[in-house]
């Protein structure tokens, strides 16, 4: 149960009070930046990090980067990278092994106490880390590494403002607004954010960041990871109904943005009645296998598990990185490929993300964040699959 907080506004510049404040508290704080003509996830200690002043265009098959007309911090969408490779890595060390004197010795694995605040977690990306929960979390056998990180995470949402042609949010109920799942909720606005408290973790750092931010404010002397070692800043204050509205208007200009849509009355079920719809074939044609949409996907969690030996073969590693059901061997079973061609293995992906995933886990595999459609190299669409599929279902 979390105690009522007023929301509660302050200026850009004291952002920074709140990562010294996470920073000192132990975790690592991890934020969007850019890199590579692109906002990815890494590692930051100071606002300046962040893309302040960048925006995304994106498309079918297209992103690119281009400077806004404004000085915002989180004036973007979702790039290719994704949360999940915080809580579930690309490759995790499960098991390790070593040769001694009187035979082989298993290695206990120590605790993972790896603590991350992550820093601008969209909606679509909050509704993902509840999927993944349920995935790693409910039922009777539970991931440890994917619970000893969950546990110790922080969230720091950010409202969106903007939306890209390739969002869907709206249609799957996963945002633009941020209702739950985290412990501090950001809305820009203006030169300042309006905050939200989510959980008692986050009403405590609040409390710590508004009192240091206020010392500043008084004129005492605050240390900060900003160009000055010395930061005077404005005060903190409740939110203002005028700041309320404008929090609620640049909100919804995100939904007002959004055009795409994808109707899910009817998903379960409808794609498993038309397994051999010829549409299948026709995007068998035109995807390439090159796994683009679940190594983007923040919901999709396909592993494999290998042995790694030493050179000396005195040591070794069982070892789980990301896997994709496009990729042929993933369905290597009893000598042969089970799906061995690239228009099954599309077929095995949407089904199970938008029909099977409701049998297993109650709700659907995808968010609507479109990262999907972004990054496909030939530009298909989820929601025009789904579309074309549909008008010519079988009854």
């Amino acid at each position: 149960m979390v105690t009522p907080v007023s929301p509660i506004y302050f200026a850009k510049s004291q952002l920074q009070f709140l990562i010294d404040v996470l920073r000192h508290r132990g975790y690592s704080v991890v934020g969007p930046t850019v890199d590579q003509e692109a906002i990815v996830y890494s590692e930051i200690q100071s606002i300046d990090q962040l893309p302040q002043g960048w925006t995304d265009e994106q498309a079918p098959g297209h992103y690119r980067l281009k400077k806004r007309d404004d000085e915002s911090l989180f004036g973007f969408v979702v790039g290719p990278h994704s949360w999940k490779k915080y809580l579930f890595p690309p490759k995790t060390t499960l098991l390790s092994a070593e040769r001694t004197e009187s035979g082989w010795q298993f290695i206990t694995r120590s605790a993972d106490t790896t603590k991350f605040a992550l820093l601008g977690v969209r909606a679509c990306e909050l509704a993902a880390m509840r999927i993944q929960d349920q995935v790693f979390l409910d039922g009777p056998y539970q991931d440890p590494l994917y619970r000893e990180r969950r546990e110790q995470l922080f969230v720091i949402a950010v409202n969106c403002t903007q939306a890209a042609s390739t969002c869907f949010c709206t249609s799957m109920k996963t945002g633009p607004r941020c209702e739950k799942g985290f412990d501090l909720a950001l809305t820009e606005i203006d030169s300042g954010f309006l905050c939200e408290v989510g959980s008692e973790r986050g009403r405590e750092v609040l409390d710590v960041f508004v009192n240091l931010a206020r010392r500043a404010s008084e004129g005492t002397s605050v240390v900060s990871n900003t160009d000055n070692d010395n930061v005077i800043s404005p005060s903190i204050d409740d939110a203002t109904p005028e700041q309320l509205r404008l929090a609620e208007n640049a909100r919804q200009q995100a939904v007002a943005q959004i055009t795409k849509h994808m109707e899910t009355s009817d998903l379960p079920g409808l794609l498993l009645s038309n397994l051999d719809h010829p549409r299948w074939k026709d995007v068998g044609e035109r995807c390439l296998s090159c796994t683009n949409c679940t190594m983007v996907c923040p919901t999709c969690f396909c592993s494999s598990v290998t042995e790694v030996r030493d050179l000396n073969m005195d040591r070794v590693e069982r070892e789980r990185t990301w896997d994709s059901c496009f990729n042929p061997d993933f369905s290597y079973l009893g000598g042969s490929l089970v799906r061995n061609d690239t228009a099954s293995r599309y077929r095995q992906w949407l089904t199970h993300k938008l029909d099977g995933w409701h049998a297993q886990f109650g709700t659907s595999g995808c968010v609507g964040c479109g990262r999907c459609i972004t990054w496909c190299p030939v530009g298909i669409d989820i929601t025009e699959e789904v579309a074309a599929i549909r008008e010519g279902a079988s009854p």
